[in-house]
């Protein structure tokens, strides 16, 4: 998750850097290309064989979800403060609590409904609805991180079944023509200039989803959303450096009751220790 965090902040600052030229389609086309072709080559490597599913039909679905979250957040991107877009993203655990509890059997305790009350709460203050209006880009973003909160369920649910290359593998090949064929309407000529941002968003998507995978294997769908929220204070000094991007209280305010709500999910599922007298 260490490396997840690195190369999503690296993604999301080349897609800011492209976005004033490429669509947000042609740039998920374009992550869709790089993704397969390094897999492939994963997979020339290690056997084909993985490929063979029996979930077919939750690789169809769980790609429909993911690709709907890369759309909001590719698009917000290009829209809006990029510390917005990682706040808003960062409800993600809110909506895979929901959605573990729907799809997964996980219980909704006392402790998880003040948790999502929280993070509810949090993008309420961030996004201010009535005190003004709200930028159309945030509510996609909104609309992402549900998204990404199915797909992170789906995703915990295939790691128990089929290989990380073989989740990957299905992940580029579905999502490629979603991002390919709307983006053929409106594709802008790509120059030489592009090409080091183009590398970063190929490369680092798919990198940083082979560390997702790894880390979902390896603990519970909740717990291991939540340690990406440390990408928040690190893309909002970049968005300040970089971009001129102000973070108003509202956004701090928002993004603190974001973090409540995760470290509530998290430390209030934990166990409690066994008494050392019993």
């Amino acid at each position: 998750m260490a490396s997840a965090l690195v190369l999503f902040t690296g993604m999301a600052i080349a897609a800011r850097e492209l976005s004033a030229d490429l669509g947000t389609f042609q740039l998920l086309a374009v992550r869709g290309i790089f993704g397969l072709l390094i897999v492939s080559a994963l997979l020339q490597k290690s056997g084909w064989s993985q490929l063979s599913t029996t979930n077919i039909r939750l690789h169809l679905l769980r790609n429909l979800a993911q690709f709907g979250g890369q759309f909001g957040w590719f698009y917000a991107i290009a829209a809006i403060p990029l510390a917005t877009v990682f706040a808003i993203e960062f409800t993600v655990p809110v909506w895979t609590a929901i959605f573990a509890a729907l799809l997964l059997g996980e219980r909704i305790t006392a402790t998880r409904v003040i948790a999502i009350a929280c993070g509810l709460g949090g993008v309420l203050v961030i996004l201010r609805p009535g005190a003004e209006i709200v930028h159309p880009a945030a509510l996609v973003m909104l609309a992402g991180a549900v998204s990404f909160g199915l797909a992170h369920t789906m995703t915990k649910k295939l790691t128990g079944r089929d290989s990380m290359l073989c989740i990957l593998f299905w992940m580029s090949a579905l999502q490629l023509p979603l991002g390919l064929i709307p983006a053929l309407w409106q594709w802008a000529p790509m120059t030489a200039a592009h090409l080091p941002w183009l590398l970063v968003i190929g490369c680092a998507g798919i990198a940083a989803h082979y560390c997702m995978v790894r880390a979902l294997a390896a603990a519970d769908v909740t717990v291991v959303v939540t340690l990406d929220f440390l990408r928040l204070p690190l893309i909002t000094l970049i968005g300040w450096w970089a971009y001129q991007e102000p973070a108003d209280w509202y956004l701090a305010a928002g993004a603190a009751l974001i973090l409540a709500a995760n470290l509530i999910n998290v430390f209030g599922r934990q166990p409690k220790p066994a008494n050392p007298r019993a």
